[in-house]
């Protein structure tokens, strides 16, 4: 059974974020550091406002009626890319459904957006670290390559 692929609207806010919660406990789980603060009723409505506002876009796979993955996207500008791009800031297929195909549709179809809004490219970053070898390796088989420099972060 194939997932069918759509975007997420308001009210799918809810559980796009106990996805989030997911993903963030098992990057957590994999550096075995405390990494992340996840507070749920504060993602949801952050991604409801984001979703109202469009500057959030998520892409939300479904599999008989069940959320089982997603994948968000926001434009971003940067010279250096000669026009605007998507960044997949949140990627995230549900454990018992990977390596069926979903995140590969979810990546074609995030292709497929960023080509009818005229985006140059698009950019993720996956830590360089051993525990996420597979996830580079998931990235490269779909086109992506690496472009150097790391992902770092400052609190304020």
């Amino acid at each position: 059974m194939t997932a069918h692929i759509d975007l997420a609207r308001p009210e799918d806010a809810e559980v796009i974020a106990a996805m989030v919660g997911e993903l963030l406990q098992e990057i957590m789980s994999a550096v075995s550091e405390k990494a992340f603060n996840f507070h749920h009723q504060d993602t949801e409505a952050r991604a409801r406002g984001w979703l109202i506002d469009g500057s959030y876009l998520v892409l939300l796979a479904r599999q008989g009626g069940a959320a089982v993955g997603f994948l968000a996207l926001y434009q971003s500008y940067a010279l250096y890319t000669e026009g605007a791009y998507g960044t997949i800031p949140e990627f995230y297929v549900r454990p018992p459904y990977r390596s069926r195909g979903i995140g590969t549709a979810l990546i074609e179809e995030s292709k497929k957006v960023g080509q009818a809004r005229g985006w140059r490219r698009l950019e993720v970053t996956t830590p360089p670290l051993p525990q996420f070898e597979r996830t580079l390796a998931f990235y490269q088989r779909h086109g992506f390559h690496i472009s150097g420099g790391r992902k770092l972060k400052v609190l304020l």
